[in-house]
């Protein structure tokens, strides 16, 4: 038994170790017996002695269940998704994009897993907080449910503030004795092991996070103050605090290498206890990730190779149409059902028309059908060598199957042009109130469907007019369930700016585009032109021209929205009165940190941050090896200015 403080500390040390040895480095120190003997002596020495619990310890692990649902934070600087390749070919086409400008770069290589997202922020050495990914910006705080999760360390030897970020994975033998637990309790069973880690890592309860020995694998850092030249020397360094090494990781300096490092990973892959979908390739020098930035969606300097997508063959049974929510009719397969991946499917995509003719796809043909990671089930094979000669061919529709209306038929695309019909004014509910716009709680698929059946609503502007009496007349609403609805709908008035714009489900325009809207022009984004959204970074000619056709058509509607919701501005942060306020100032070329750090540093200060050189600037600041905007800077006789400059600035600031 544990009498004293200092065996206490000296027990809780030993279990730490004994813990990191299982869950981090997979070599288990102690037998299972050992290590719970020792543990319920620490348990039994904190219960006597509250005052002296190790906040680290071990027992300390597993918290008490939330009462409410997780709350939103947000994360201390962006969470980027990854532009993905599938091929050799598109693989050399993004490596020809980073040599035409870095020609002698070298490149991190490791494996891509395929769990849940997971953001842990450190300071002072300790576990302050662990955010989902959510939509990169913000996520939900599950700091308790983390810190079940043996892999991750509670306390790091790093007292500088820091985000780490990672995978949690479910390994594949933990998914199949949990998937055993949920069908003979008759539940349904997880579709894979990162849809159970996903689920395991939301659970209100911690208890049941911490049964599911969750793993977190380290993939790279948000904000930092590391000093490194490379990302992988802070690889290193993050793996050197703690924390679980990937089987493979490598720093290539050429697409044969980089090739040969992906066939090593995809033959271990089936052997491997954790799911891996492919590969991760980055930039490797960060003044090189700087300069080469970021698009409205992902990183330049870092693309998902992704394995070869698992094959199987099957039958069509039936084709049926879908209408989207801006008209197109997309042709969908109904197949027999086969698995993939531990994942039933029965449908798949047949993109369009051109698509079933070039390839004489006919109803009740063998096919050959792939699905690789979150890619949406596709055939891309018809074997022909099967037919029988009672195979349907699949005609082009001329009418809408929801509406009747006479479809527009441009070819590759077939669209209905009625906009009352009730495929695009429900899907356009859906999405309108979806997370990733309003953010209407308890307004899914089958609500929206239900309320447009009894003539409720016909367009999103009825959502705000439903009555509490008319929602107690439909199949399943009560009291609690209609006030809980019509609570949700209130309080999605005022949302952010952003929310609206993307809510609006513009082509071409999504929850990343939507926030740079926002951020540039505010409340005032119905009457902005064409250069101005061709100044905001990562925008082109298509984006642009759609952004403005929507608003030009359905202004009337927008500025009624407006009334109703009253959207707010996005929040901006308190700005000092610095030698840069006011002032309109343009970045190029390589500098110390990111140009996105650099640029909210300075918007702080009062700047304005574009994209585009003109008689307005007032400043270019200008890095190693600047840009044409350099040139054009000298040629308008607008004012250059060194980074170290700059940087004295901020520092008298």
């Amino acid at each position: 038994m544990i009498e004293t403080k200092e065996e206490y500390e000296k027990a809780v040390e030993t279990l730490k170790k004994w813990a990191y040895a299982y869950y981090v480095e997979d070599n288990p120190m102690v037998t299972d017996e050992v290590y719970d003997k020792l543990y319920r002596e620490v348990e039994a020495y904190e219960k006597e002695h509250p005052e002296d619990v190790d906040p680290t310890s071990p027992t300390q692990r597993v918290g008490a269940p939330l009462k409410e649902g997780f709350k939103k934070a947000r994360h201390l600087s962006r969470m980027w998704s990854m532009e993905d390749v599938f091929d050799a070919r598109e693989f050399e086409t993004w490596m020809e994009r980073i040599e035409k400008n870095f020609p002698d770069e070298r490149y991190y290589v490791e494996p891509k897993f395929d769990g849940a997202s997971l953001n842990l922020i450190y300071e002072n050495g300790l576990l302050k907080q662990a955010i989902t990914r959510g939509d990169g910006v913000e996520g939900e705080d599950v700091t308790n449910n983390a810190r079940t999760i043996q892999s991750i360390r509670l306390e790091i030897d790093h007292k500088d503030l820091i985000e780490i970020r990672g995978e949690v994975l479910m390994t594949k033998k933990e998914f199949e004795r949990i998937n055993k637990e949920r069908i003979e309790k008759g539940e349904e069973p997880f579709a894979n092991p990162r849809n159970a880690a996903a689920g395991s890592l939301r659970q209100l309860d911690p208890r049941i996070t911490a049964k599911r020995n969750l793993l977190f694998q380290p993939w790279g850092v948000g904000v930092h103050n590391l000093a490194y030249e490379y990302l992988s020397e802070i690889m290193d360094y993050i793996y050197n605090l703690g924390f679980r090494k990937p089987p493979i990781r490598k720093v290539c300096k050429t697409t044969e290498e980089i090739e040969k490092i992906y066939d090593e990973l995809k033959n271990m892959r089936e052997s491997l206890d954790v799911m891996l979908d492919g590969m991760v390739v980055k930039v490797d020098r960060l003044a090189a990730q700087r300069a080469l930035g970021y698009t409205v969606k992902f990183p330049r300097w870092m693309v998902a190779y992704k394995f070869p997508a698992v094959e199987k063959q099957t039958r069509i049974k039936d084709v049926v149409l879908q209408v989207g929510r801006t008209g197109v009719v997309t042709p969908v397969a109904v197949l027999e059902p086969v698995e993939i991946e531990g994942v039933v499917v029965e449908r798949a995509t047949l993109n369009n028309f051109d698509y079933i003719e070039k390839m004489d796809v006919r109803i009740g043909d063998m096919v050959t059908l792939i699905r690789s990671g979150d890619v949406i089930p596709k055939i891309i094979k018809v074997l022909k060598q099967y037919r029988t000669g009672k195979e349907k061919r699949i005609e082009r529709p001329t009418h809408c199957p929801v509406c009747g209306s006479e479809l527009l038929d441009e070819g590759k695309l077939i669209k209905c042009q009625n906009i009352n019909c009730p495929a695009r004014v429900v899907n356009s509910i859906i999405y309108f109130a979806s997370k990733q716009c309003l953010n209407i709680d308890g307004l899914g698929e089958k609500i929206v469907e239900q309320l447009y059946n009894a003539g409720l609503i016909k367009e999103v502007e009825d959502i705000y007019h439903l009555k509490k009496e008319d929602l107690l007349k439909l199949e399943g609403f009560k009291e609690k369930k209609a006030q809980n609805l019509l609570d949700a709908i209130e309080r999605s008035k005022g949302a952010e700016c952003w929310r609206f714009v993307n809510a609006l489900g513009i082509e071409h325009i999504g929850e990343v585009a939507s926030r740079k809207i926002c951020e540039a022009f505010g409340l005032d984004f119905m009457d902005v032109t064409k250069e101005q959204l061709l100044s905001i970074e990562g925008f082109g000619e298509e984006m642009a021209e759609s952004y403005l056709e929507f608003m030009r058509v359905n202004r009337e509607k927008v500025k009624r929205l407006m009334e109703i919701i009253k959207p707010r501005p996005m929040e901006k942060r308190e700005v000092v009165e610095t030698p840069f306020t006011g002032k309109t100032v343009v970045l190029t070329g390589s500098m110390k940190k990111s140009r996105g750090e650099i640029k909210a540093m300075l918007e702080r200060m009062g700047a304005k941050v574009t994209n585009t050189v003109s008689h307005k600037t007032d400043y270019v600041i200008f890095g190693k090896d600047p840009g044409s905007k350099y040139e054009k800077a000298k040629q308008l006789g607008v004012a250059l200015m060194p980074e170290e400059k700059m940087w004295e600035l901020v520092n008298e600031a």
